[in-house]
């Protein structure tokens, strides 16, 4: 509880660990599509943008992910929320909220993708999103079908 010998315990786990060959090549970023890094990322702004507002209760769903013939990366994603109350804090007055979102968000894809990026971002009303089970079985088959391209 206190942490009180934990380094010395690390280190004799550490000391009887066996050697052996790396599970994924020491170059690999992450085994997760490009995809779902999008919308995780879309998501973590929103966290930001909104502090302690509404943890837990959205969800970002990427409608379509797409490349142009000039490169420009497309995303329309949709923020999933519980209450009609929440779709409003996420929306902002005048769109001021939503539009700070996105920015943010666009700003680290195309950091991250390395390319320009257009986000199209919508909040949808979804009671009780994270109860319906057709709803999580979608999202769930759309991440799997992204790791097994």
């Amino acid at each position: 509880l206190t942490g009180e010998n934990c380094a010395p315990l690390l280190e004799v786990l550490w000391a009887r660990l066996p050697v052996g060959d790396p599970l994924y090549d020491p170059e690999l970023l992450t085994v997760h599509p490009t995809r779902y890094l999008a919308a995780e990322r879309i998501r973590e702004k929103l966290l930001i943008a909104t502090h302690a507002e509404l943890p837990f209760t959205t969800a970002v769903v990427l409608d379509s992910y797409g490349e142009d013939d000039r490169g420009l990366v497309k995303i329309h994603a949709s923020i999933l929320v519980d209450r009609a109350s929440q779709k409003r804090i996420l929306v902002g007055h005048r769109g001021s909220m939503i539009k700070r979102i996105g920015t943010a968000a666009r700003l680290d894809l195309e950091r991250f993708l390395e390319r320009r990026v257009f986000l199209d971002l919508r909040v949808r009303l979804a009671p009780r999103w994270r109860e319906n089970k057709r709803l999580l079985a979608e999202m769930e088959r759309e991440l799997l079908s992204d790791l097994s391209t």
